[in-house]
């Protein structure tokens, strides 16, 4: 009971001083129209005194202030995000070209003249790019092989240090870069060659010319396992030629694709598209060869005639 009136009389007690702050901190009625209107402003309408009083403090919300105490609130629970949409791998490229066949002749080799004759036959295919490169080895017999030049040489013999072979050997002609055939094997070579065609290759290959220059535009889907050497071959069409010595002496003989210059111009890394000029002065034909290295298969190749 005690306990009961304590509790009355502080209430009590405390609303006695509320209404005191009321009364010290709005003005009477009839105090003047300007500080109606100011406390109405600080105030808000229909404040209560013990609202008044609590506003009176330095540091309390002007509005919205609430006797009980502030429900603690955790922290709203994450939006799951939908997952993003897989995206589908670009389609790989099924491009068709050319096959490079090479031919490893001499002027001075007395079996070479019918390799020669059957690489001016394929040389009239459209998706062959039949190449004669004239090496010099044979010209110690006593006839120079004008058409010879040592890098041919260095090439035909980095072919056999990648096959394992020992020896390298005239006529011999290199399909894609891959198929080795000594001697004249007309039937191996033509099957070669329609199976290679058959082939598609995952590389994008444009060549275009401006002016005294080649521009090469190159792309790979999927990327290449490893970088591929660009080459830029020129060759001469056709010459006929007299030999006066050697083992063919007294022979007139026709040739075809009589290579001039091949250089490897660019490493590409076969990930990154790669478009790159490259100077082809004059009117001979051009050719660019995408190889493995080593060298190996030779994966793209076009040709500006």
């Amino acid at each position: 009971m005690r306990r009961t009136f304590s509790a009355a009389c502080s209430l009590w007690l405390w609303l006695a001083v509320a209404a005191v702050a009321q009364t010290a901190v709005d003005p009477p009625p009839g105090s003047g129209a300007a500080a109606a209107g100011a406390t109405a402003g600080a105030t808000g309408a229909g404040a209560t005194g013990i609202e008044s009083f609590l506003r009176s403090f330095p540091g309390r919300p002007v509005q919205g202030f609430n006797l009980m105490p502030p429900v603690p609130r955790g922290a709203p629970a994450p939006v799951p995000q939908p997952e993003p949409a897989p995206q589908p791998e670009p389609a790989a490229f099924r491009e068709h070209h050319p096959v490079v066949v090479e031919l490893y002749t001499s002027q001075g080799c007395s079996s070479c003249p019918p390799a020669d004759a059957l690489l001016a036959e394929i040389a009239t295919r459209d998706d062959v790019i039949a190449l004669a490169l004239h090496v010099d080895y044979w010209d110690y017999i006593g006839w120079a092989d004008r058409f010879a030049r040592p890098g041919f040489t260095k090439r035909q013999k980095a072919y056999a240090r990648a096959a394992g072979d020992h020896a390298i050997y005239t006529p011999q002609m290199i399909v894609g870069g891959a198929e080795h055939l000594v001697g004249l094997r007309p039937v191996q070579l033509v099957g070669l060659i329609d199976r290679h065609g058959h082939v598609p290759s995952q590389i994008r290959l444009s060549l275009t010319r401006q002016g005294e220059a080649l521009r090469i535009e190159l792309a790979a889907q999927p990327a290449l396992p490893g970088p591929a050497v660009v080459q830029l071959v020129r060759y001469r069409p056709e010459e006929t030629v007299r030999i006066e010595h050697g083992e063919n002496a007294g022979r007139v003989i026709r040739y075809a694709n009589i290579v001039t210059e091949w250089a490897a111009i660019a490493e590409w890394d076969g990930r990154q598209p790669l478009t790159l000029d490259a100077s082809a002065p004059g009117s001979d034909p051009a050719v660019v060869i995408v190889q493995e290295q080593g060298p190996g298969a030779i994966l793209a190749a076009a040709r500006l005639r």
